[in-house]
């Protein structure tokens, strides 16, 4: 049996998953040579790899906080 998966146009074409997700965030780590986040902002990826926030409302977050 085929499972449905509903499109969520609040991750995006390519990050529908959990799985496509933490890819983003591997892209987006190895892209700015980061060796480890903060653990704020890495508490932040891991909702958004939940599926708990979308990647503008991490950027949101990420970029309001004082880290």
């Amino acid at each position: 049996m085929w499972a449905v998966m509903i499109y969520d146009a609040k991750y995006g074409p390519y990050a529908q998953t959990p799985e496509q997700r933490a890819g983003v965030v591997r892209q987006l780590l190895a892209a700015c040579r980061f060796k480890k986040a903060p653990a704020s902002v890495e508490r932040l990826y891991a909702r958004y790899i939940a599926g708990e926030l979308s990647w503008t409302e991490v950027r949101a977050l990420r970029d309001n906080s004082a880290l």
